[in-house]
This record gives C-alpha cells, sequence and structure tokens, in this order.
C-alpha cells in the first residue's frame, strides 16, 4: 500500500526554509504569514463581490490619477490594518496611498521590513468575475531600527528585496512568493482556510508560445514592439508559430499563466505614458524577482535589468518585459534595432 503523506502548509513550509535565510529570526517568517492572513480575509470579500454592496468606486482618485474601486479600497485598509498589527514592519507603500505609511506604535518602528504592494491588481475585472491578484515585495529597512520608516526605505533597488511574491484570486486562490531561493506555490483550500504548497520549485520555459500585451494600444506602441507582434503572429511551424496572443488585463494572472507554461509578458512605453504604465517599485521589483527566480528575464525592452532600475519615486513606471528568456532577448533585439 502507497504511503500517503501530507501536504505542507503555507506556514509549516516557510518555517522548515527558514535556517537557509541568512536573517533567520522568524521575523520573515511571521510577516509572510500575516500576508497569507490578509490575503485569505481578501479572498473571503472578492469571492463575495457580486453578493454585496462592495463592486463599483469609492469617489476617491489614487495618486496614478485612477478612481479607486471599492474593493481598492478595502484590500488596502486590510494589508495596512494587518502589516501595521504586526511587529516586523515599520512601515507600508501602495499603489492607493500618495506617500509611503510609517507605522508609528514603538513595537512597529522597532520592526526591520518594510513592505511595497499593489492590494488588488487588476480590480476592473471583478464586475466580469475574471482573475485578478495582490503584488508585494518586502525590504530590509535601511533606517535605524527603533525609529519611523523613512522615504530611503522604500527607493531601494530590486536587487534589495528579500522576498516577493503575489496572490492570484482566480479559479482556485493561490500564494506565490520567493526569498530567493526559487518560486514556490501554495494553493488555498477554502473549505479550512489554509494554503497547501502545490507547487514546490516553479520553472519558466526557455520559450513558450504566448505574448501577453494590450494590444488595443497598438498604434501607439514603439516600433520595435510592433515588429516584434508581427514576428509572433506569423506563420512558421518550426517555431511553432504563430503565437497564442493571451491578455487578461491582470499583471498577476497573465504573469501567472506565463511563467507556468511560458511566455512573454509586454507593457512598453506608449504616446500616452512615455516612461511606461507600470510602477516600479510594488509591481515590475517584485515580479521581476519572480521571474527571475524562475528562470526567466525581466526588462525595460532595451537590455536594462528591472532590478537593477534605480528607484526615484515610490510610484515611478517603467517599461515592462518579462518572461521566457529566449522571448524576452528576441523583444528586446527588435527594440535596439529600432531605436
Amino acid at each position: 500500500m502507497a504511503k500517503k503523506f501530507r501536504a505542507l502548509t503555507l506556514g509549516e513550509f516557510v518555517v522548515a526554509q527558514q535556517n537557509a535565510f541568512p536573517y533567520a529570526t522568524g521575523d520573515l517568517t511571521r510577516l509572510l504569514n500575516h500576508i497569507g492572513i490578509a490575503s485569505k480575509i481578501v479572498n473571503r470579500e472578492v469571492n463575495m463581490a457580486g453578493l454585496v454592496d462592495i463592486l463599483g468606486e469609492t469617489g476617491k482618485e489614487n495618486i496614478q490619477g485612477e478612481q479607486v474601486k471599492k474593493l481598492d479600497d478595502y484590500a488596502n485598509e486590510q494589508f495596512k490594518l494587518i502589516l501595521g498589527s504586526s511587529t516586523e514592519v515599520c512601515g507600508l507603500a501602495t499603489e492607493e496611498e500618495k506617500e509611503s505609511v510609517s507605522f508609528e506604535s514603538d513595537l512597529s518602528r522597532e520592526g526591520k521590513y518594510i513592505v511595497c504592494m499593489d492590494p488588488l491588481d487588476g480590480s476592473s475585472n471583478i464586475d466580469v468575475n475574471v482573475s485578478i491578484g495582490t503584488v508585494f515585495c518586502i525590504y530590509r529597512r535601511i533606517s535605524e531600527v527603533g525609529t519611523a520608516s523613512e522615504e530611503k526605505d522604500f527607493l531601494q533597488r530590486g536587487t534589495e528585496q528579500v522576498a516577493a511574491g503575489y496572490v492570484l484570486y482566480g479559479s482556485s486562490t493561490m500564494l506565490v512568493y520567493t526569498t530567493g531561493m526559487g518560486v514556490t506555490g501554495f494553493t488555498l483550500d477554502p473549505s479550512i482556510g489554509e494554503y497547501f504548497l502545490s507547487h514546490r520549485k516553479i520553472n519558466m520555459p526557455d520559450l513558450g508560445t504566448t505574448y501577453s500585451i494590450n494590444e488595443g494600444n497598438y498604434i501607439n506602441f514603439p516600433a520595435g514592439v510592433k515588429q516584434y507582434i508581427k514576428y509572433c503572429q506569423e506563420n512558421d511551424l518550426s517555431t511553432h508559430r504563430p503565437y497564442t496572443s493571451r491578455y487578461i488585463g491582470s499583471l498577476v494572472a497573465d504573469f501567472h499563466r506565463n511563467m507556468l507554461k511560458g511566455g512573454i509578458y509586454i507593457y512598453p512605453q506608449t504616446k500616452a505614458h512615455p516612461e511606461g504604465k507600470l510602477r516600479l517599485t510594488y509591481e515590475c521589483n517584485p515580479i521581476a524577482f519572480l521571474t527571475e527566480q524562475s528562470g526567466g528575464i525581466a526588462t525595460d525592452g532595451m537590455g536594462n535589468r528591472i532590478l537593477e532600475i534605480p528607484v526615484t519615486s515610490i510610484h515611478q513606471r517603467v517599461p515592462f518585459f518579462a518572461g521566457s528568456p529566449e522571448m524576452v532577448k528576441l523583444a528586446e533585439k527588435y527594440m535596439k534595432i529600432n531605436s
């Protein structure tokens, strides 16, 4: 009779990996568990969105000039509440806050970490029951422990991340994260409210057959992107083309599919957004960290590694090319030829 093995929970796995982490004091373990708890609360509301008065807009605009959806606001407040109540986090930067938030309690000021996040990515998809997500990354503070967090804590390059991940609220809810030792995925069992290990080590294929880009903006794309799209659409059985176009409109969902199956995600600069549209600190850097840890490449389309781009503002925007190495390199080639 085959021996049965019980799947590891998120908490058990993080604790088991703790000794391999250079700052293994238990603080990061607790912090990741806090993020998991907050994500379960947000997941509950996302699943009930069609039943309660939580859809629609708040009437407020965020720092990006975008209307804040009710669920965006709810997710932001839940993560802020739970992380602010922890003893590991001294400050938080999110898409919904104009400035970074410094947690002022004495215990919070002793926290060694700061968190940057997009609490609810792709929330415009909720009304039509399409996957959305949460993106987060964690840095060790560089300001003095025992004091309030400072702006410099949030302006660290992506190479300084100690952990990053996302939660995908889809047909199943998954939490995927890295601490620099590969990418691991956990799936939520809603019957008991616990994340279980489902993807021990995620490796992105070197080449995929999917490209993800909002082709509705085609007319405003750089010439290099237009040529790469044309390449993807050409018939060539030897290279498995034409590739399949898949664009959900949620960074987490589009990236998750491409990481598992191979593909490229592109959000280039456009005439409306000459610096790019995605935010470096809490969207591109965490996804870039996950990309590299799964074997992929993440750049600005011109060969500049996302994780090495200097951060000047928590809401800084950059062009973003991420995915299977062979696909990103070819897209960059078209970009450089047309630069």
